[in-house]
């Protein structure tokens, strides 16, 4: 078991798994946040906002410490923090969220806005992504696998690790920027390499890695679902092979995040000689927020100890307006006030000098001894036109039994909410190379939203009359992402279109129509 063996030689500490293991999640997050506002506390945000006084907080009871922390730090969404300070740290001012200057920042992948989001990613932050990381790959072995499984590479696929400098700090995907500063122990596994990995063309990239593939052996591969598939259907076609596995025997373990793996899972069963382990991730550009803890189960545990305090704002009207924006006054609660089964917006205050920041995430709890949740959708991607509370957790689960009904593959979809006569429709994009009747599919598709989703049942008898379905090949999807400069990496296409994106989605669509018939 190389990895795990390297691991361990090199004294890994395994002492925070143990420690998350044995201690309640309500006092590790207390010592999280003491040692986040300790660290910050000569910071300008630290200052502005009265940080010694809120720490002066844990020593008056178990929950005055975060009575001061909400009253005086504001929720933070993007646009807030990134006018109020981020955009200070970008010009090289140091000591503004964060100890110190910001080297690095993050492009998010930025799903719901056209414009990208620049995250910053401090030493502490790219620390604790490393920690996390070597947490999980300890993970590995409660899972059954071979031993050359833990002998064999990992292939990561993630942005270019060439980043781009803008004056006092590199900008790049978060992806790009760890497997830049990858340490030094665990460069002998990783593929493809730093040389591929610097390509800042994607399709260069993606045939480089092809042409190559034949000589690595690959046991681990990591990267989000749509560009994997795209992938490995490359290798095969390149090298003419009935499935991955002829060219990599030893693949057992495929490690994704970003989207849900749910839509995609039947294309990726088509590609490979035998089954392998899933493993999910919560990797978000913010953070490494929680991962896979145990073979067969479709949930994640938060990391509690390792950078990051969590508040949760229960995902209701009362909260978030009709866009899904948060209210200034919207209720937060900590980790032992939530409930399994109802769904939270995340706040977050990292090492990366983000304070009780609206991530724009929805999760669930599935088991608060374990603190293991799933993630349900976005707070700006779910669509209630009219009380139907469609969450994309509804969407992701109606087109994958559609795609088993069916037995076709629909690894992309979108939806959005229009206007219909007086009142509203569902208009859903749906992806797949497989041959299908559009009327059966969207039958199919409304009688599962139906089951799973009451609200949707009933507005289907009432304000929301009809539903339309376009069926669309695999590749507009891909175009159109590669149209808006989101290639590869973490980039994903959304499940939910409002307003001016789906004006754009729609004129990208005509252009395309038009092509073909001129």
């Amino acid at each position: 078991m190389a990895i795990l063996g390297t691991l361990l030689k090199k004294g890994i500490r395994i002492r925070e798994m143990l420690e998350q293991e044995y201690t309640s999640p309500f006092d590790l997050q207390k010592k999280e946040l003491k040692e986040l506002l300790i660290t910050a506390n000569a910071t300008e945000f630290g200052k502005y906002y009265g940080f010694q006084d809120i720490l002066n907080g844990f020593k008056q009871g178990d929950r005055e410490f975060y009575n001061r922390f909400k009253k005086k730090v504001p929720i933070h969404t993007y646009n807030k923090i990134y006018n109020d300070w981020w955009k200070l740290a970008q010009k090289g001012i140091k000591n503004v969220c964060w100890p110190g200057r910001v080297k690095y920042f993050a492009l998010s992948s930025g799903t719901s806005e056209a414009a990208s989001k620049y995250i910053p990613v401090t030493k502490d932050m790219t620390k604790a992504i490393q920690k996390t990381s070597v947490r999980q790959i300890l993970t590995l072995s409660k899972y059954d696998l071979q031993p050359e499984a833990f002998e064999a590479g990992i292939l990561m696929l993630g942005g270019s690790t060439h980043l781009n400098r803008k004056g006092s700090f590199f900008e790049g995907d978060l992806s790009g920027i760890q497997a830049a500063r990858l340490p030094f122990w665990f460069q002998h596994f990783y593929k493809p390499g730093k040389k591929i990995a610097k390509n800042r063309n994607w399709d260069v990239k993606l045939d480089q890695i092809a042409r190559n593939a034949k000589d690595w052996d690959i046991g681990i591969v990591v990267g989000v679902p749509a560009w994997i598939q795209i992938l490995l259907e490359k290798i095969i076609k390149y090298h003419k092979l009935n499935n991955i596995h002829e060219i990599w025997p030893n693949l057992m373990v495929y490690v994704h995040g970003g989207v849900s793996f749910d839509p995609y899972r039947k294309g990726f069963e088509k590609l490979l000689g035998r089954p392998i382990y899933y493993i999910e991730t919560y990797l978000a550009s913010e953070g490494f927020i929680a991962f896979q803890a145990y073979p067969n189960r479709r949930t994640m545990r938060l990391v509690l100890n390792n950078g990051i305090f969590y508040e949760f704002v229960p995902f209701e009207e009362k909260n978030f307006d009709s866009n899904g924006e948060v209210k200034p006054d919207a209720e937060t609660l900590l980790i032992d006030e939530v409930e399994e089964g109802k769904e939270y917006a995340l706040l977050l205050s990292s090492c990366a000098g983000a304070w009780r920041y609206l991530i724009g995430d929805v999760i669930k709890f599935t088991s608060l001894e374990e603190s293991e949740i799933v993630i349900t959708g976005r707070t700006k991607h779910f669509l209630s036109l009219c009380g139907e509370h469609l969450s994309v957790d509804n969407m992701n689960k109606a087109i994958e039994l559609v795609a088993n009904d069916l037995n076709i593959g629909i690894p992309e979809f979108t939806v959005a909410g229009i206007p219909y006569e007086t009142l509203f429709a569902h208009h859903w994009f749906v992806g797949t190379d497989d041959k299908v009747d559009p009327k059966l599919l969207k039958e199919k598709l409304d009688h599962h939203l139906k089951v799973l989703n009451d609200d949707y049942a009933v507005e289907r008898s009432a304000a929301l009359k009809e539903v339309f379905v376009d069926v669309l090949p695999l590749k507009t999807f891909y175009e159109w992402m590669e149209s808006k400069g989101k290639v590869g990496g973490q980039n994903k296409f959304p499940r939910v279109m409002k307003k001016a994106q789906l004006d754009e989605w729609k004129s990208f669509l005509q252009s395309r129509s038009n092509g073909k018939h001129s």
